[in-house]
């Protein structure tokens, strides 16, 4: 179709914005789509001309979808809708065996969850740990093994949640020594809550990683990428330094003694969190299931949102370790420390792994760690509980996993419903630790005992050393 002759020698054409809007050119894009096209294709024709195509084209859009000069204004005037492609897909009608490990301690709620996540019909094996709690989903403390997908809110919100501990040249005595040099660190080079970050700039090449600039979600996050690097979250995310007793024979080939190291819990920040929640909305879009099993909804790994998704994790999954890092760097050279070791590991994460001989699958571990032969980890307890640093054992039937942590054992609302800030002081005083910071939402008696939880997960980690908190930082909320 010929709506233009350009071989008529005719004064210079063009069209102010005014006039397009008097034809019903009346927004920005229609504007700007029609000034572009007039420039750049009009030069030769009258005015009359190019506003009876305009005129034209605005009535019968549908005329001009082919035109290789209009196409792109008559779409806009009546764009193309695509229906969306979804699956549905039933659930299985029996959940497939799975391993629980202290079961004793885990409630219903979160058993009800993993059974209804080994019902998924991409789901290929399945376990759950011992400081299991009901979640979004998969239960905190669920390792989920599947076929060739990814669930959003089986890696959960807080995308690569980790834990850092860095032991350093210093005996614990340095605690009681500096302590009030370790609290003002911790007050000026940390930050918690939602939003915002620390005071002075933080350098890492994390910031300058592609991916930012290859999808639009992540080109609009780099911004708050840069703002939050090096803080932390809210809830139950901390910062804290204590006494780390260590075996002989340790996976960090370190001699038997007290040290002081430092210890840190959170995740990918608000980087996280939005590509956590833009995926999961794509993968309930997509992939359709019984109203009860929704938040279990799944990208597959040959499409280009699991791949979008897939990419984003890890790059979040990064940007957690970077915050651990900043973290850790700071307070070392704020209190002149010298780090001899570091051990660290995600659980809110996703793996392609071998769970059996010849057989890979996109294994989830929300709220468990990572535990194959020989891989160090660290599981915490309270704030005013021991943590432990382990090693893995290689279960197979954990899917390689152990628990996070001790687990709550009250959810935070009944926990301020329960607990009083007078009596969180006291019990903190009594096992020697400051808190600054932090609410009756953390009060150590709000978790489960970790060394009941220990041990119901001998055959998966081997215990290491043991970490006592003394100074802890954490959001105040």
């Amino acid at each position: 179709m010929t709506q233009l002759c350009p071989y008529k020698p005719k004064y210079k054409m063009g069209l102010r914005p005014k006039e397009l809007t008097k034809l019903g050119y009346t927004n920005d894009i229609a504007r700007s789509l029609a000034i572009n096209i007039i420039g750049k294709h009009c030069k030769r024709n009258t005015s009359e001309e190019v506003i009876a195509i305009l005129r034209d084209l605005q009535e019968n859009p549908e005329k001009y979808k082919t035109d290789e000069i209009w196409s792109k204004l008559a779409e806009h005037f009546s764009p193309v809708i695509l229906e969306k492609q979804f699956s549905v897909y039933p659930l299985l009608p029996e959940p497939l065996d799975y391993k629980t490990y202290g079961a004793k301690f885990i409630e219903p709620l979160a058993t009800q969850q993993m059974e209804l996540a080994m019902r998924l019909p991409v789901t290929l094996a399945g376990a759950l740990m011992p400081d299991a709690h009901a979640g979004y989903g998969l239960p905190i403390g669920g390792v989920l093994a599947v076929e060739n997908a990814v669930i959003p809110y089986a890696v959960g919100v807080d995308i690569g949640c980790r834990m850092s501990l860095t032991v350093f040249d210093a005996k614990s005595d340095f605690l009681n020594r500096y302590s009030h040099q370790i609290e003002e660190a911790l007050k000026e080079y940390t930050h918690f809550g939602m939003e915002g970050g620390l005071p002075f700039k933080q350098e890492h090449g994390i910031l300058e990683r592609s991916e930012f600039q290859l999808t639009p979600l992540l080109k609009q996050l780099q911004g708050k990428a840069v703002r939050q690097l090096g803080s932390s979250g809210g809830g139950n995310h901390f910062v804290e330094f204590g006494e780390m007793e260590l075996k002989e024979g340790n996976i960090l080939n370190l001699p038997v003694g007290n040290y002081l190291a430092l210890l840190s819990h959170s995740g990918s920040r608000g980087l996280g969190a939005t590509i956590a929640r833009h995926y999961s909305d794509i993968a309930r879009e997509v992939c359709r299931l019984p109203r009860e099993a929704q938040h279990f909804a799944w990208l597959g790994l040959d499409t280009e949102a699991g791949q979008e998704y897939w990419m984003s994790m890890n790059l979040a999954g990064d940007f957690a370790q970077a915050c651990h890092e900043r973290i850790h760097l700071n307070l070392s050279k704020s209190l002149g420390l010298k780090a001899i070791a570091n051990v660290n590991n995600h659980h809110n994460f996703a793996w392609k792994e071998e769970i059996s001989p010849g057989k890979s699958a996109i294994v989830h571990r929300k709220g468990a760690t990572p535990a194959q032969k020989g891989v160090p980890g660290f599981i915490p307890g309270s704030m005013a509980t021991a943590g432990y640093l382990v090693c893995g054992k290689a279960s197979i039937d954990s899917l390689n996993s152990a628990s996070h942590g001790a687990g709550r054992a009250m959810s935070r609302q009944k926990a301020k419903e329960q607990f009083t800030q007078s009596a969180l002081k006291k019990l903190l005083a009594q096992n020697r630790v400051t808190l600054i910071g932090g609410s009756v939402e953390e009060m150590p008696l709000a978790y489960k005992d970790i060394d009941r939880i220990m041990p119901a997960q001998e055959s998966l980690v081997e215990v290491q050393g043991k970490f006592m908190p003394r100074i802890v930082r954490m959001n105040k909320e």
